[in-house]
């Protein structure tokens, strides 16, 4: 184990054009040599309730870009989303955010992941105090504006910029995969370095610990998750249970998804390649995963598309029979980045093409 950086010393971040000094920090290093994989014998499950959407050729804008929309669902599980807040735009200091790629509901505040494409890997972590906002009973377009150069600086304008905490730039990877866990209460995501979409710099696994405060990388491990014939470059999702354990899920060919189980620790990281195989998984993009604490079950995210599975059913050699498999497809062609939920089992949507969170109607979904 290793410790990078010295606590008052200062970073150079450079991006788009813009250049700031940054405080460093230490983050521990960990090597694990074991590798972080095993696997068994695995078996399909026929979920054929499940139907596979394709994504489509361009996504659909957000119908009112400075108003209120609703995704509804049109197939499976019903839900209707409707818009809690349009993220800013710009970003503070009139910075090019790009379309946030991850996100995570935690208690009050709201955790949003930023990666702009021209950063090449690098991005930052945004913290919205929901409570706050609340309190201000602020609009969503309050919220899309808040940093625009024509906004007027106001006690109010003042209050709901301190409502939102803007972290540093830090090596993100793409950037979809941020996580609560809610046994150890802290926040994880992938280091997932790409050399373009989907192709990943190497072949090693990442993980990264998140400060909540700081909002930025204190421990990052190193590892390999190889078993016999099988290698992953590590997740590109990532979700955890009540009880600590992560799950992530891939599409290894055209329509099945791999569900994986594992642990993530101080100093090591397992994952295993459950048994059961999803023969019909939600879409082409594997977008996010999230958990439900209201019912105890994983949700795999397409563009349009979500299943949903009873997390306790991946356990051992998988008990997962087809009925527990759900499926909810909607029509909007909406680019879906994220999903996470609260305690209460509320649901939050991240979409982007005019970036918004939307909140959900039912507990029961």
């Amino acid at each position: 184990m290793r410790k990078l950086a010295v606590m008052g010393a200062l970073l150079l971040s450079v991006g788009l054009g813009m250049t700031s000094l940054v405080p460093a920090h230490a983050i521990t290093m960990v090597d694990q040599t074991k590798t972080a994989l095993t696997t068994s014998s695995r078996r399909p499950l026929n979920d054929s309730q499940v139907h596979f959407v394709p994504v489509p050729s361009s996504y659909a804008s957000a119908a009112n870009p400075s108003g209120i929309n609703t995704i509804t669902s049109d197939q499976g599980s019903p839900v209707t989303f409707t818009t809690k807040y349009l993220l800013p735009i710009p970003g503070y200091q009139h910075q090019a955010w790009g379309d946030p790629q991850s996100m995570a509901v935690v208690g009050q505040y709201l955790y949003v992941v930023y990666c702009p494409t021209a950063w090449y890997n690098r991005g930052r972590l945004v913290r919205f105090d929901m409570a706050k906002l609340t309190g201000l009973k602020v609009t969503p377009q309050q919220i899309q504006s808040i940093y625009r150069a024509k906004t007027p600086i106001t006690a109010r304008t003042k209050a709901i910029r301190a409502a939102i905490k803007v972290g540093p730039a830090f090596t993100t990877g793409h950037g979809q995969s941020l996580a609560y866990n809610w046994k150890d209460h802290q926040l994880y995501m992938w280091q997932d370095r790409e050399s373009a979409p989907r192709v990943p710099v190497s072949q090693a696994g990442v993980i990264q610990q998140l400060n909540p405060s700081s909002l930025q990388p204190v421990r990052l491990i190193h590892f390999r998750l190889k078993s016999k014939s099988l290698a992953v470059p590590g997740g590109h999702v990532l979700a955890f249970d009540r009880q600590g354990n992560a799950y992530f899920w891939t599409r290894p060919n055209a329509t099945e998804v791999y569900l994986y189980r594992g642990h993530i620790g101080r100093r090591h990281v397992h994952f295993h390649l459950t048994s059961q195989v999803l023969q019909h998984g939600p879409g082409t993009c594997v977008q996010s995963m999230a958990y439900n604490p209201n019912n105890d079950c994983l949700y795999l995210v397409a563009d349009g598309s979500i299943a949903s599975l009873p997390a306790s059913k991946l356990a051992g050699n998988g008990s997962l029979t087809s009925g527990d498999v759900k499926w909810t497809h909607f029509a909007s062609k909406r680019e879906f980045e994220g999903l996470s939920f609260g305690t209460d089992g509320k649901a939050y949507l991240l979409s982007n093409h005019q970036p918004e969170v939307l909140v959900g109607n039912t507990l029961g979904w």
